[in-house]
């Protein structure tokens, strides 16, 4: 297949309007590292737009080195222990109903980072108590210790991503490990939270890869999940292998609720936190959400 060019679905809308102005004003004023800019995500128009985006803590550079990401990789330069109380602050400042925030990997650090991912979750509930909080994480190489750090703060929405199916896990996560991911997901499960995970397609996965995949994340009780193409950020990074058209997009929602997920959110340019309000609706409840209104995009 020919994936030079970019079939007419995957077009992006150009970053515009008072609202773009707004979240670039409110991320730059408080010194915030957004995944939408480091990640070169193809909804920052839109999403900005919509006076929304998603935080990332601990720094912009990570010690991951993802075959997918476009962050930056590398030791990290800084630990920034003043960054939860500015973080609650903008969130507090556009008055958010739902938020989310991500991070990148800190293996260097003891606790992968997971202090000031507890610090940051009670900072924005302590500042903004009806705004629901949801949580992206990396996998803390499975260490369930520090996953509690995070869980202990009472964060609503629990994510963490698969990110591919099992065979092409190591070549194109590197680090990460499909089994370990699911433990992730499994004990935040276990421990009553509402679990979110995502995927791509267009790596080279074959369909009865994604049909196991499916099955594995509703075997393990995950309630929202996230299916996205897959878009290569540079010419260094994994090459896409398909465009994968809007009618398996569908598809896939409705074999994942048949599996038994209870929210799938599936299309080309779906990411795991685009529209996360929307999707949450079902776990978080009114009081917590207005879908205009939140912290998420990526």
């Amino acid at each position: 297949m020919d994936t030079s060019r970019k079939p007419s679905w995957l077009r992006a809308k150009l970053p515009s309007g008072p609202g773009y102005a707004a979240v670039h004003r409110m991320v730059g004023d408080h010194t915030l590292h957004t995944v939408c800019q480091s990640a070169q995500c193809p909804n920052l128009g839109e999403c900005w737009a919509r006076g929304t985006a998603t935080v990332m803590i601990l720094g912009n550079i990570c010690t991951r080195s993802c075959h997918f990401c476009a962050i930056q990789t590398g030791r990290p330069t800084e630990l920034d222990l003043g960054e939860p109380a500015r973080v609650a602050e903008a969130v507090a400042k556009m008055n958010l109903k739902h938020c989310v925030i991500t991070s990148v990997a800190r293996d260097e650090l003891a606790d992968g980072g997971a202090a000031v991912w507890a610090a940051t979750v009670r900072a924005v509930r302590h500042r903004n108590p009806h705004t629901a909080i949801e949580v992206l994480v990396p996998d803390f190489k499975g260490n369930t210790a520090h996953v509690d750090l995070v869980l202990d703060a009472r964060p609503d929405i629990f994510n963490h991503n698969v990110e591919t199916v099992e065979r092409l896990q190591k070549p194109v996560r590197v680090q990460a490990r499909y089994d370990r991911s699911r433990s992730v997901l499994r004990h935040a499960k276990t421990r009553g939270f509402t679990t979110k995970t995502g995927i791509m397609l267009g790596l080279g996965e074959e369909q009865h890869e994604i049909e196991t995949t499916l099955r594995d994340i509703a075997a393990d009780r995950t309630d929202i999940l996230t299916i996205g193409q897959y878009l290569q950020p540079t010419p260094q990074h994994w090459k896409v292998a398909r465009w994968v058209p809007p009618e398996e997009f569908a598809h896939w929602k409705q074999f994942g609720l048949a599996a038994g997920l209870g929210v799938v959110e599936s299309g080309a340019m779906v990411r795991s936190s685009y529209h996360a309000d929307e999707q949450s609706h079902k776990y978080t409840g009114d009081a917590h959400l207005n879908t205009s209104n939140a912290l998420a995009g990526a």
